[in-house]
């Protein structure tokens, strides 16, 4: 198992956090983040303004999220060159209960393949469309809609392959391009109760999320809703062999 910090060498506020992490997780080492405001290195991407995909992304992509997504999938570039067969992939503002996410990858050991994309969320929120396993407080589930954020994940070097392949463009972040598993083909699993928390607004603040004007908030919450509402409709269901 190996596992990789997502950090801009820039953002000393982070550093520290980010060191911890080094040193809490399974053969750890930084990963230096994609700037996505820096022209040369995103010149290879390949932008969309939210109609690449069904449904329409309503919303214009960040440089930070440009950066995130690019930052992702030169990860998950690695996995497949370097012929890694999983990996936890983390950013640079998660905190964990060393205990909790011992005793969760102890569980993800026997179950955890190079098929598998098996997200470690901060937010307790998927509702299960099936429940694959459960101990100490701890279930691994296939979610029905699959939730947002990409604080830490452990993914494995086949999905990673599959994921490469559908993202040499794109139009949305990095984690509504994952809700979209018919287009993927690749299932997205959930481990909760890991104790993971994601602790931005105490080292710096969020690197992507910003407070949008007041005329603003209602209209975006508005076309939010909306395009929740159409993910729904896509649930992720189990394998016909599960019944």
């Amino acid at each position: 198992m190996r596992s990789f910090v997502i950090h801009m060498s820039s953002s000393t506020a982070r550093r520290p956090n980010a060191d911890q992490l080094c040193a809490a997780l399974p053969n750890a080492e930084l990963f230096e983040a994609v700037n996505g405001r820096d022209p040369d290195q995103i010149s290879g991407v390949e932008l969309h303004s939210g109609n690449l995909h069904r449904p329409h992304y309503p919303f214009p992509l960040r440089p930070a999220e440009i950066g995130v997504f690019e930052s992702h999938r030169r990860i998950w570039r690695k996995l497949v060159e370097d012929d890694i067969d999983l990996a936890i992939i983390s950013e640079d503002d998660l905190r964990i209960d060393r205990a909790r996410m011992e005793q969760a990858l102890g569980l993800l050991a026997s179950i955890a393949t190079p098929d598998h994309y098996i997200r470690i969320p901060v937010k307790q929120r998927e509702v299960p469309a099936q429940v694959l396993a459960e101990q100490d407080g701890l279930r691994l589930i296939l979610p029905k809609v699959i939730g947002l954020q990409c604080v830490c994940q452990m993914v494995g070097k086949n999905a990673a392959e599959r994921l490469l392949a559908t993202t040499d463009q794109i139009d949305r972040p990095v984690d509504t391009f994952l809700q979209m598993h018919w287009l993927t083909d690749q299932p997205v699993h959930a481990l909760q109760g890991s104790g993971n928390q994601e602790v931005a607004q105490e080292i710096g603040g969020s690197t992507i999320q910003t407070k949008p004007p007041l005329s603003d908030k209602l209209t975006r919450e508005f076309k939010r809703a909306a395009y929740r509402a159409k993910l729904h409709l896509h649930p992720q269901r189990p394998p016909a062999s599960s019944g």
